[in-house]
């Protein structure tokens, strides 16, 4: 998804515009958020609103585009050190520590948009695959660093684990997110991690 090249204002008044829309959607969710809603938030016009976007699918998938960039572009180089069983325990630790912060409330912002968005609208799903994507890619390069160094055995599928990683974090997530406690995550995690533990020679 490509945008066309904007004044350093226009920039800034459209990454406003998503940047509000992406803390409503990951309040209320997408349903639950109006353009109005969005205009209110980032203090802007109904006109510049749709200067930017076409409609509210085209917000959505911007908002896709910012929290992927948030979540997956802001943590590559961490994910890319997760090349050591004591890396990935400590990355575990850091992701329930951030839930517990949380209240345990909103899940991970690139799982319940998908979840809310995949029957409806192909385009943003497409996005959203993509993001889980280049998550999983960058966790299998740590897996992957493992095996190279001889830390995990030959017959390890460091492909296969990440995305089991994957996985078990996203269903951790949501269940957190609808317990409101971090039990679940917790143990799912370490589960994954025992197992991923088990490769090492």
């Amino acid at each position: 998804m490509t945008t066309p090249r904007l004044t350093a204002k226009g920039q800034a008044t459209r990454d406003r515009i998503v940047t509000a829309a992406a803390e409503l959607m990951f309040e209320r969710g997408v349903a639950g958020t109006s353009t109005e809603d969005v205009q209110a938030a980032a203090g802007v016009s109904t006109s510049q609103i749709y200067h930017y976007f076409r409609d509210k699918k085209a917000l959505v998938r911007a908002v896709i585009a910012l929290q992927t960039e948030m979540i997956v572009g802001n943590q590559e180089a961490v994910l890319a050190t997760l090349d050591s069983v004591a890396s990935l325990r400590a990355w575990a630790d850091a992701i329930v520590e951030l839930q517990r912060s949380l209240g345990c409330k909103g899940g991970c912002p690139i799982g319940s948009l998908g979840t809310e968005i995949a029957e409806h609208d192909p385009d943003a799903r497409a996005d959203v695959a993509a993001g889980f994507e280049r998550w999983e890619r960058a966790i299998r390069g740590g897996l992957h660093t493992m095996r190279d160094r001889g830390e995990l055995r030959r017959e390890a599928d460091p492909d296969r684990l990440a995305t089991t990683l994957l996985a078990t974090l996203q269903g951790g997530l949501a269940l957190t997110q609808v317990r409101r406690d971090t039990v679940v995550l917790e143990i799912a995690l370490a589960q994954v991690i025992d197992h991923i533990e088990t490769f090492t020679s």
